[in-house]
């Protein structure tokens, strides 16, 4: 099963499933988001709109990108507000955004499925403004280690959907080649984690300036 067919999949009981990578990364969304005012947003892998709401509250204006028909149209019937557009489309390519029309872009629990991190971080960088910021938050790599990836369950069958393993270096070295410093990187643990390795890890990073470009 490809990874759009499992998140189409997964889309009928995501919200319900008991998941607590799920749960954790929605506090943390919140934690780190909540404080903050934006002109424009652009969030890839909006999912269910899980982040969505959160998102609108601090931005003028949201763009929601996922490759999952079945994520969009749950996302689009829980978020009406009139400030959000969703567009189904594959962050694996060139974003359908213009250069330097966003001041934040937000990525929850989305880049463990793609291959190359260089690519993402470079239309990071060309779509953020000058100063804008890129919040990522992901399943740790200690947990990827451990041999934790996205799964659901149906019947008794349980599906894993293909993931590919981000080192912390692949990011803040991809953010890096592609004029984004690092602010700031947090490590998260679930309240039913205690005395395990943690279970997210969140990055901020700002699009330095860049006169010549």
């Amino acid at each position: 099963m490809t990874i759009q067919d499992a998140y189409t999949d997964w889309s009928a009981t995501y919200d319900s499933d008991r998941n607590l990578t799920r749960d954790l990364d929605q506090q943390v969304a919140r934690q780190q988001l909540a404080t903050l005012r934006c002109k424009s947003i652009l969030e890839l892998g909006c999912g269910t709109g899980k982040n969505t709401p959160l998102l609108a509250s601090i931005g003028e204006h949201v763009q929601a990108l996922d490759f999952s028909a079945g994520m969009i149209e749950k996302a689009r019937a829980k978020v009406t507000a009139p400030d959000v557009t969703f567009e189904i489309a594959d962050i694996a390519k060139r974003w359908p955004a213009q250069d330097q029309s966003f001041d934040l872009i937000v990525c929850n629990l989305v880049l463990e499925h793609i291959e190359d991190l260089n690519f993402i971080f470079a239309e990071a960088s060309r779509v953020l403004v000058d100063g804008g910021r890129f919040f990522i938050c992901e399943l740790h790599p200690f947990r990827q280690y451990l041999g934790k990836r996205a799964r659901f369950q149906r019947a008794d069958d349980t599906n894993h959907i293909t993931a590919f393993t981000h080192h912390v270096t692949d990011f803040t070295n991809a953010a890096l080649a592609n004029g984004l410093m690092l602010k700031e990187m947090k490590e998260w643990w679930h309240e039913e984690d205690e005395g395990n390795a943690p279970r997210l890890i969140s990055f901020l990073f700002v699009n330095s300036v860049q006169p010549n470009r």
